[in-house]
């Protein structure tokens, strides 16, 4: 590569990085925040208002993904028939508008319908948004992109736990309970944010202003490139192939185990804080309970970062995903015999930074060998799988919650579904090389070599 080429590249990948990222992962932070506000609600006057058993409140919460599952699939192949732009940002303000209904709703059946609802607004983003910036840069500066966009994540916690808190005390703010006001105010910013994307983004870069016309030549026509080589290495891949590819299910199980202990620690996180009076009388107010809830979310960030960075220095390789997933699969249960609030939020820490360290380098393996519909189709169906966990950890962890009256048996659930990602990663690692001598598919690093087979 000459001197002005690697200038070039340089500067797209910059611009791109700086101009469009951030956007995007602002869009993603209230994205994430709207989704897990009831997380903040629960233990802080909604449970008590409306009733709710932690069964209740597990099937509230994972509801939700019932909804998103449904339109999952139909949302991305429609982002890639009209376009990015006009699609993400649709999205965006339909689930602000249904987010700022919850600040009305008035019992469990209520809340059952406006989080499964919530759910089909939200369908789409996720994956949308891993696919549309996916179009923007080659797949070797991918994971680095990916995780920035994916810092948004574990940042919702870090700031958004503590601005619910503050929210929540804003209690006869207009009339309402303090869990209302905090609903209200994390809705309004995905209406306006929404409307601004309609305007600010770009379906591509050959549409994007602030590029200039070396840069788009440059990122059309390695993109261009490179979607020629893989759509050569994957000559019968379309949207129904995906559904019957097994390196796609495979990667959708993997994905299934790093999403459910997500959300049992995203959903459930507040409510075990809460549970520390109990269990070793130590008492916080609501503005403490979510300085604490944010703790595990901050390192989490920085593990993020820094293992992305690694493994966009490296290559992927499959222990950037695996190894992630086994600590945070052995650490999990050992917060259960922590014996103090410190212990118990230092253990929790570093399953958070295993999950969040992983999850960016797990999605550069699909966006390797799917491309156009195929990839619209796959990353959605990864995504959905993945997202049954959103659902199975809500409702599965309040219910054995219930039934054995504490969090041993989840916090086991937890791990060892992280455990069974890891175990599947290194399996299809290994099939990855087994195959490698006949596969039509090249693939630059194991991770990838493993997930471009099947």
């Amino acid at each position: 590569m000459d001197t002005t080429q690697s200038v070039v590249e340089r500067s797209a990948i910059r611009k791109v990085a700086v101009r469009l990222v951030p956007f995007v992962a602002l869009m993603f932070f209230i994205n994430y925040l709207d989704r897990t506000a009831i997380s903040f609600a629960g233990p802080n006057g909604m449970n008590t208002d409306l009733g709710l058993s932690a069964a209740q409140f597990g099937f509230a919460s994972g509801v939700f993904f019932i909804g998103y599952i449904l339109l999952e699939v139909p949302s991305n192949l429609a982002l890639h028939k009209f376009g990015a732009r006009r699609w993400l940002a649709r999205i965006m303000v339909s689930w602000g508008i249904v987010s700022l209904l919850f600040t009305w709703v008035a019992n469990v059946e209520q809340l059952y319908i406006l989080r499964f609802i919530l759910g089909v607004a939200e369908a789409g983003f996720f994956p949308g948004a891993i696919l549309f910036l996916s179009l923007w840069v080659p797949s070797r500066h991918r994971s680095k992109i990916l995780a920035l966009f994916y810092l948004a994540q574990p940042l919702t916690t870090v700031i958004g736990a503590p601005l619910a808190a503050l929210l929540i005390q804003q209690h006869g703010l207009f009339g309402l309970e303090g869990w209302r006001v905090m609903y209200f105010g994390v809705a309004i910013p995905a209406i306006l944010i929404g409307i601004i994307a309609w305007f600010y983004l770009a379906d591509s870069p050959a549409k994007a202003k602030w590029l200039t016309p070396d840069e788009k030549t440059w990122l059309t026509g390695a993109l261009e490139k490179e979607k020629n080589e893989t759509a050569a290495g994957n000559k019968h891949a379309s949207v129904r192939t995906v559904f019957g590819n097994g390196r796609v299910w495979m990667l959708s199980f993997i994905y299934f185990g790093f999403i459910y202990g997500l959300y049992a620690l995203g959903f459930f996180l507040p409510t075990i804080i809460s549970g520390f009076e109990g269990l070793y009388g130590a008492k916080f107010d609501v503005f403490q309970k979510g300085l604490i809830t944010a703790i595990p979310y901050l390192p989490a960030a920085v593990a993020l970062y820094f293992w992305s960075k690694d493994a966009t220095k490296r290559g992927v390789k499959t222990w950037h995903i695996a190894l992630p997933a086994l600590i945070g699969g052995l650490s999990i249960p050992l917060a259960l015999f922590a014996g103090s609030p410190a212990a118990t939020i230092a253990v929790i820490t570093v399953t958070a930074m295993s999950i969040f360290a992983a999850l960016p380098n797990f999605w550069t393996v699909p966006t390797r060998f799917l491309t156009g519909a195929a990839a619209a189709a796959g990353i959605a169906l990864i995504n959905t799988v993945g997202n049954l966990a959103g659902f199975s950890a809500g409702y599965i962890t309040g219910w054995l919650k219930d039934w054995t009256g504490g969090y041993t048996v989840p916090m086991f659930a937890v791990g060892g579904f992280m455990l069974l990602s890891a175990i599947l990663m290194v399996l299809l690692a290994r099939k990855g090389t087994a195959d490698s001598a006949t596969s039509p598919v090249t693939a630059e690093t194991p991770a990838e070599s493993a997930a471009a087979h099947s």
